[in-house]
């Protein structure tokens, strides 16, 4: 009994257990969504099969279900429309995965737009889709657009500035073109050839396509087809040698997205081929879902070889995913079409309704965002946001990651989300992993090759600029050509600088007798391909065509004879110096033979009894005759002599000074320019010369100067004539033209004419292209790599000549007058030796002057003690005194014997000899004053 029981309680909960699940399944609303592909692509049917199922078993408690419908799209835009016109009338679909390929979806669009139907593909590249603007139109891939600043920051890493694109002849292949355009326009890269290849292209015609591009110059190739014409232009290419180590491929994610499912032999073709695809990151989702896709793909079709895993099979099952989340998220219950009134009359296209819940799917699906197999699932405006992207190098059998480009950083070797803060952009080579690049090189191709067959640049050039050095064209028997000059030196070094090459020849702007066809405006708007000469940088030119850097010095200049000046200044002697440095110069006199008189004295000397004044015209007679003829006697102090030596060799560096100083005042004052500026010339109403067919004729008259006084001359020569012959005899007072024609007149006649300083702003030579040409940024670029080096000048002084005997042209600058702050540290050291003399005086002074002190004490005490000497005694310091005196004389003999103070020390002794009963009165009396 109990058994019956335990069974029926088990049958119980079982049939509960059916009864839940039948009802929670029962009750879910099913919501029918078509899938537009071809029925030979199994791995997007896989994917979004196995999407559907894994997605609600872990998510049971929906109450919606999406119901596929898949319908064939046999490969061609009919078939797509076709299934989806059958999908919308006959079975309403609430949206529609597919289709494949962007051809097929231009109609799928507008009908889902009609219908309001979302449209989702997860294949469907092509940029110019989101042209059409449906709301209904949701891409779960990226647009080919979002890679090609990932392609221009390769470019312009390693430098190459023209890019040949090969592109597949349909909407995938044409829609990338104007954004990769663009894109490599920003880096100043050009695109010379584009090279189409049709779809269906036999052998031959990619054969000879390629055969074509080998006769160009340019050796970067961007690549942008589907796998399976890619493929076979890899393998012709390998065939005719072209995957050598002077070209460069680089494949779009067209092909790179696709590299699994390639033959490995034609991978093996593709050695050093560098590839840009979007970043997947890898997680154990991403593993686990592969390991079940083969083991799906193996159940399904076990003798079929299994298509590989690739990001179109991700896009696949994060779209299903994202439409069941959308679908339940819209709350959809009860999904219906509206149909209005239509006739018998109408076609399929007119015979469908409209979804009631396409808005709500649409805005639901906008509002889906969570981590997928691809990366994050994120839409804006209707399309998936682009992650960063891989950069590849195709290596053996497989492909290697170089590096990565982010839109924040650009290339990076490695990426590390946490460091990537800064939004530092960069491109440089050094953020590349190791590449091998075709030919199994290490280094990359310079991107260019002198080309076998190629269109050479016109370069336009003056068949006659007047002055040869510029320009000069020679004729010879057979009519060639040679062209040569200082614009052609620089033209041609600077097409060497860029980094690619540039064929080109040289066209003479000439009449039938060889002369000039027009001015230079004319040559400057013919149809070249450039013009090189001495062509200056105008406003007027360049509303026309455009024109580079400069390569000369800039400005209008004025060039007049020179006229010998005397001068009438009486004072100009004292100019050389200033007033500041000529007071200083008479201080430091006076204070140096102050001193050195000084330091000649005896210490007996002194002024007690002398007035002031007398004393100051002591001092400045005995400074005067001690500076000018102390050197004549000798000096006694050594200390002197060591302040008269620094005297001297002050003196020697002033006069050296003001000697050069005065001689460049004389010099220049001779040599004065006739004229100082327009405004004189102006005023005077004089004459005036300019080169014939240049520019500087209107600029004279803009500035105020009569036609009638306008001079035209055709040749540094007759520019000398002219102004030889001056203003009143039928010549010219001064000469306008642009400083590098001032410059090489002067080399040739600068003994007689100068430059004065009034200097108008012109544009100097620069090199003509045709508005928009690509080459004026690289050839301005490296102009400013020639002019900042000195070959530059090399080419100069070939051409221009450089004359070192001729003095500067402009003479026109007085020389400064020499101030203290020239001197500052001569004169610094003039008195601290004085100061340091004077002070080793002060301390013998006061020395030998405490010992006198002492000295006459002693005596002193000696006359008190002693009485009145005998008459021999007397006698003999009678003989000691006049030695003594002769001793103390200030002017006394060079070399004074005996020494004042060992006389005395003897009369001090004989004093002690005297007798008691001396008078001690008249002795001291008189012997102080006879020794005073």
């Amino acid at each position: 009994m109990e058994e019956k029981i335990i069974s029926h309680l088990l049958f119980l909960i079982v049939v509960l257990l059916i009864f839940s699940f039948t009802t929670k399944t029962g009750t879910a609303q099913k919501i029918r969504v078509g899938v537009v592909i071809d029925k030979e692509e199994q791995m997007g049917w896989t994917c979004i099969s196995m999407a559907l199922s894994e997605f609600y078993a872990k998510h049971d408690n929906y109450k919606t279900r999406l119901v596929l419908f898949n319908r064939d799209s046999k490969g061609d835009v009919v078939g797509a429309s076709a299934a989806a016109v059958d999908l919308v009338k006959n079975f309403e679909v609430q949206a529609i995965i597919g289709p494949l390929y962007s051809v097929q979806t231009n109609f799928l669009i507008a009908l889902g737009d009609k219908a309001q139907v979302p449209i989702i593909t997860f294949s469907a590249t092509n940029p110019s889709l989101w042209s059409i603007r449906s709301p209904y139109f949701i891409r779960a891939t990226l647009s080919d657009s979002n890679q090609v600043k990932a392609i221009s920051a390769i470019v312009q890493a390693h430098g190459w500035r023209e890019v040949v694109l090969i592109y597949e002849d349909n909407e995938f292949g044409e829609g990338i073109i104007p954004f990769l355009t663009d894109a490599l326009e920003q880096v100043n890269a050009r695109v010379p050839y584009r090279s189409i290849i049709p779809s269906l292209a036999t052998d031959d015609q990619i054969v000879a396509e390629l055969y074509n591009m080998m006769t160009m110059q340019t050796r970067v190739f961007v690549v942008h087809m589907m796998i399976g014409l890619g493929s076979r232009l890899f393998t012709k290419a390998k065939e005719l040698g072209m995957m050598s180590d002077e070209y460069v491929w680089i494949i779009t994610d067209g092909m790179a997205n696709e590299l699994t499912s390639m033959d490995p032999l034609i991978i093996e073709s593709m050695l050093g081929v560098i590839g840009v695809k979007p970043y997947t990151p890898k997680t154990e989702e991403l593993d686990s879902f592969t390991i079940r896709y083969k083991k799906r793909i193996q159940q399904s079709s076990p003798t079929v070889v299994s298509p590989d895993l690739n990001i179109f099979g991700l896009w696949a099952y994060d779209s299903v995913t994202a439409l069941a989340m959308a679908a339940e998220a819209a709350r959809l219950r009860s999904p219906r079409f509206t149909y209005a009134n239509i006739s018998r009359n109408s076609t399929d296209l007119e015979a469908f309704g409209v979804s009631d819940n396409g808005p709500k799917l649409v805005h639901a699906l906008s509002n889906t965002a969570f981590k997928g197999l691809a990366g994050n699932f994120r839409l804006v405006d209707g399309q998936l946001q682009a992650p960063p992207y891989q950069i590849i190098n195709l290596v053996g059998p497989g492909a290697r990651v170089v590096g990565y480009w982010t839109k924040e950083n650009g290339i990076v070797k490695d990426l590390n989300f946490t460091s990537l803060t800064t939004n530092t952009y960069s491109t440089k080579k050094s953020n590349f992993g190791t590449i091998t690049w075709p030919g199994d090189k290490k280094n990359p191709a310079k991107g260019w090759v002198i080309p076998t067959k190629g269109k050479k640049l016109r370069i336009g050039v003056p068949s006659q600029s007047g002055i040869k050095e510029f320009v000069n064209v020679t004729w010879g028997l057979d009519n060639s050509i040679e062209v040569k000059g200082y614009c052609i030196d620089v033209f041609e070094l600077v097409m060497k600088k860029l980094p690619y090459g540039v064929p080109y020849e040289y066209i003479p702007f000439a009449a039938d007798d060889h002369t000039m066809a027009g001015n230079y405006n004319d040559l400057t708007y013919q149809k070249y391909d450039a013009v090189v000469g001495d062509v200056t940088i105008v406003a007027n030119r360049s509303l026309y065509v455009d024109f580079t850097l400069p390569y000369t010095e800039s400005g209008v200049s004025i060039v007049v004879p020179i006229k010998n000046v005397k001068s009438k200044n009486s004072w100009v002697f004292i100019k050389p110096f200033t007033w500041e440095l000529w007071l200083t110069i008479f201080c430091s006199f006076l204070f140096f033979g102050f001193l050195i008189w000084i330091l000649e004295r005896p210490e007996t000397a002194h002024l007690k009894n002398l007035h002031w004044h007398e004393v100051s015209g002591k001092i400045f007679w005995f400074a005067f005759i001690t500076m000018v003829f102390a050197h004549m006697d000798g000096l006694r102090s050594k200390l002197a002599n060591f302040l008269l030596f620094i005297w001297f060799l002050v003196v020697i560096i002033l006069v050296q000074s003001y000697t050069a100083s005065f001689s460049s005042m004389l010099t220049i004052q001779t040599l004065k320019p006739s004229v100082t500026d327009a405004n004189e010339l102006l005023r005077n109403k004089d004459y005036v010369g300019y080169k014939n067919g240049s520019f500087v004729h209107d600029f004279l008259i803009k500035m105020g100067f009569e036609e009638s006084r306008i001079v035209p001359f055709n040749s540094p020569e007759q520019m000398d004539e002219l102004l030889t012959k001056g203003n009143r005899i039928g010549g010219i007072a001064a000469a306008f033209d642009e400083i590098p024609y001032l410059k090489l007149f002067l080399a040739k006649y600068c003994k007689n004419y100068t430059m004065v300083d009034s200097v108008y702003k012109a544009g100097g030579f620069g090199f003509v292209f045709p508005m928009g040409s690509p080459l004026v940024p690289d050839v301005s670029r490296a102009i400013l790599n020639v002019t900042e080096g000195k070959i530059l000048v090399d080419i100069e002084t070939t051409w221009l000549g450089h004359n070192t005997k001729c003095p500067d042209s402009d003479n026109s600058h007085r020389p400064q007058n020499l101030g203290l702050e020239s001197f500052r540290g001569l004169f610094a050291t003039m008195g601290i030796a004085g100061i340091v003399a004077f002070i080793i005086r002060v301390i013998r002074f006061l020395r030998n002057n405490n010992n006198n002190n002492n000295n006459q004490k002693i005596w002193s005490k000696f006359i008190e003690e002693q009485s009145s000497p005998p008459e021999e005694i007397w006698n003999k310091i009678a003989v000691l005194l006049p030695q003594y005196i002769e001793a103390m004389d200030p002017n006394p003999n060079p070399n004074p014997n005996p020494d004042p103070r060992e006389i005395r020390r003897e009369i001090a002794r004989l004093l002690l000899l005297f007798p008691p009963d001396t008078s001690k009165e008249t002795w001291r009396i008189e012997l102080t004053r006879t020794i005073t």
